[in-house]
């Protein structure tokens, strides 16, 4: 299952929200096509926090033979996007940019890790750190949310 069961039950010191961000991300997950075809897998979520990893394929590569920006922003903002969806409240991305630091390769396994560094009224700012196996950053990334007045993920 793509969806690491046993990273996503977190270790938040508040039960209720870790349970309330475990939850969003399932439901999330369930209709996450993208991250389902791509092999994108859920590690972790907490509230305001999550962790995502991908091998890249032979299929993500560009025309120079590395990684395509294109797929390290999307595992970026697949972690960006769980993590502010900790709260049960849709959000949405407002804006997001990404600095390239290094080049990925055919079977590297990237990790990207999402914090929560503000939220304020409807809007939040979080960034993430794209990683290889070895902890060398390949990409950063920071993302800024809007969440959708009156909307909840969960039934």
């Amino acid at each position: 299952m793509p969806l690491n069961g046993d990273a996503l039950n977190g270790d938040a010191i508040d039960s209720d929200a870790a349970t309330t961000a475990r939850r969003c991300a399932e439901a999330m997950y369930r209709g996450d096509r993208t991250c389902q075809e791509l092999g994108i897998v859920l590690d972790h979520v907490d509230q305001g926090r999550a962790t995502a990893h991908m091998r890249v394929t032979d299929a993500m590569v560009n025309g120079h033979g590395i990684a395509h920006g294109g797929y390290l922003f999307l595992l970026a903002d697949a972690a960006f996007a769980y993590a502010c969806n900790t709260y049960d409240t849709v959000t949405v991305a407002q804006g997001a940019q990404v600095t390239f630091l290094r080049p990925a390769q055919v079977d590297d396994e990237l990790t990207a890790q999402a914090v929560e560094r503000s939220r304020f009224w409807r809007s939040g700012i979080y960034d993430v750190t794209v990683r290889n196996a070895t902890g060398k950053v390949i990409a950063e990334f920071r993302g800024q949310s809007q969440a959708l007045s009156g909307q909840s993920i969960l039934p």
